[in-house]
């Protein structure tokens, strides 16, 4: 299996930073904005991207990591009930995350995970690779690079550095 990187760390840092005040224009500042971070690489792009927004903004941004677990059409569905210190995204708007976009069957278990915290004046999706090969339409609102890539091959998002990497 070779590996080739697509975006180095400070490439990545310069995307999430311009996603940031993409997201900000689109929704005229952060005022009632919740991120939801789709577990589990999803999540640390998140909160890159939350980080990012705070700074531009100046205001604080309400996070979530959210378990799309019990709404996947290819598993068993097992959801897990809502917490008490679960957020209220009714008439908010809300942006998923995540890391790299290719079937799209993700960011739709996401999007009926999301309705089970309310009905959100909008919902959008950010993610830092979108490598096309959908099977349901999906498209997102923000995206970071668009790598068309054969359907064998992987792309790897890796949080700890971050860095994109083409597997084959």
């Amino acid at each position: 299996m070779s590996r080739s990187t697509l975006m180095t760390p400070e490439r990545v840092r310069r995307t999430v930073t311009r996603l940031a005040y993409e997201v900000i224009e689109r929704n005229r500042g952060t005022d009632g904005l919740l991120v939801f971070g789709l577990k589990s690489r999803g999540a640390a792009l998140a909160d890159r991207l939350a980080d990012a927004l705070e700074e531009a903004a100046g205001q604080p941004i309400e996070r979530h990591a959210l378990s799309i677990a019990g709404f996947r059409d290819d598993r068993d569905r097992d959801r897990v009930p809502l917490s008490d210190s679960a957020p209220d995204a009714t008439d908010r708007d809300v942006l998923l995350v995540d890391d790299v976009l290719f079937t799209g069957r993700t960011v739709r278990a996401a999007l009926d995970a999301v309705l089970q915290y309310g009905r959100p004046k909008t919902i959008r999706l950010a993610v830092l690779v979108d490598r096309g090969h959908r099977e349901v339409p999906v498209h997102p609102d923000f995206v970071g690079k668009v790598i068309p890539t054969k359907q064998d091959e992987r792309v790897v998002v890796d949080p700890s550095e971050p860095a994109v990497y083409l597997e084959d």
